[in-house]
């Protein structure tokens, strides 16, 4: 799948390159009868687009969702999470090291253009705080997976970190330091 879609992002990039650049500059000075070159390149736009579309939705039908093979947050992890340097009542006998969890959410262009009307209106984009709150979740359930690997009690000095990769979709990076309690 991946080789298809990457033969369809080329033949879109280039259909797209090859329509915008030499396509409308010989439209706008000449007669209004396309060529077959640019009518290959136009197809070849659209039909890598398609080419792209369908590869991904087929991938996304085959496979779970990442998300789904995560261990949930409502039940009580047995890793402790502190955003502190020390757990009161508690101390630190050993230090693992670093942990962290990360993932990349998006949403699909519908919430997107009802999150663009929201920005026009004024309110809360409840569609990028739920995006936001999902991949949070995510994040932190890596974070305490890499954490248990390690065998640690708790993670002491949790962060979040956020960072805009493309207008609808964002980075989160969980991480902390994993230690034992005694």
């Amino acid at each position: 799948m991946k080789i298809i879609r990457l033969f369809g992002s080329l033949v879109f990039v280039l259909g797209l390159f090859t329509v915008i650049f030499a396509g409308i500059p010989w439209y706008i000075y000449n007669e209004p009868l396309l060529p077959l070159w640019l009518g290959i390149a136009v197809y070849a736009f659209l039909g890598g687009i398609l080419l792209v579309l369908l590869t991904v939705a087929v991938e996304q039908r085959r496979s779970k969702a990442p998300t789904e093979e995560l261990p949930s947050l409502k039940s009580q992890p047995r890793v402790l999470l502190q955003n502190s340097a020390e757990v009161p009542g508690r101390q630190v006998t050993e230090n693992l090291g670093l942990v962290k969890g990360h993932t990349i959410f998006a949403i699909w262009l519908g919430k997107d253009i009802s999150a663009l009307v929201r920005l026009i209106l004024g309110g809360e984009l409840i569609e990028y705080t739920d995006m936001m709150g999902r991949a949070r979740e995510v994040a932190t359930a890596r974070m305490i997976a890499q954490a248990e690997k390690l065998g640690a009690d708790a993670v002491i000095n949790v962060r979040f970190v956020t960072t805009s990769v493309i207008a609808s979709a964002a980075e989160l990076l969980a991480y902390g330091t994993a230690v034992k309690l005694k």
